[in-house]
């Protein structure tokens, strides 16, 4: 189903454009794409050099503003596919006033266009979709190319973590954090200091399982 294009979206996105980057669209292909580097600046991004964190698949920005607004000395870049979406998370973190978010529309395959290697603290991955069926498996945010390119943002010892309600999901992408040499292990949703999302609030008010990991990559020896 096609999402309709919310009124005036043009108009609400120039509104927000101190705080929501638009990816590049000058090539389509990803992988010819990522050969033309435009790495972020995350001082300039930020105007300051405090640790940057990643959302990918931000939706409406309910985790990722609380995320911020509850630790202001760490830097947020939120991500989200659908512009008719991520307007309404920079929206939400200007009423509020949060500071150190950042929002970037862009497709997950493009980051490494954007995403400089080994300068992230966290990699956040919420209820993505997990897309069932062998057929699928390559519009996952866990398939193999991506946790490739995860492993190449985060500092050595830095982390993913990983919420679903779909245990098909949590165990295929166990695997793949696995296969590429991450630490795995499971860690409790909903702890102190862990945001809840929209869909973990509705999800649990249905009394359904939530499935979490965090797949730490590897300490380099220096």
């Amino acid at each position: 189903m096609r999402m309709r294009r919310k009124k005036h979206l043009a108009e609400r996105v120039e509104k927000v454009s101190d705080i929501l980057t638009v990816s590049d669209s000058d090539v389509l292909n990803c992988v010819i794409a990522e050969r033309d580097k435009k790495y972020f600046d995350y001082k300039s991004l930020f105007g300051n050099a405090n640790p940057v964190e990643m959302e990918i698949g931000c939706g409406k920005g309910g985790f990722i503003v609380k995320k911020a607004a509850n630790n202001p000395g760490v830097n947020y870049l939120a991500v989200e596919l659908l512009q008719n979406i991520i307007v309404t998370a920079a929206e939400r973190a200007k009423a509020e006033n949060i500071v150190n978010v950042r929002f970037f529309n862009c497709g997950a395959d493009y980051l490494g266009r954007y995403i400089p290697p080994q300068s992230l603290n966290a990699v956040y991955l919420n209820f993505s979709p997990p897309y069932p069926g062998k057929r699928y498996i390559n519009r996952r945010l866990t398939k193999d190319a991506l946790v490739k390119a995860y492993k190449m943002y985060l500092k050595s010892g830095a982390a993913v973590y990983l919420k679903t309600d779909d245990k098909d999901f949590f165990d295929f992408s166990a695997v793949v954090f696995k296969d590429n040499g991450f630490s795995v292990s499971d860690y409790r949703a909903g702890c102190e200091g862990d945001e809840e999302t929209e869909y973990e609030r509705k999800f649990k008010a249905m009394g359904l399982p939530i499935y979490a990991f965090k797949a730490v990559k590897p300490i380099e020896n220096s």
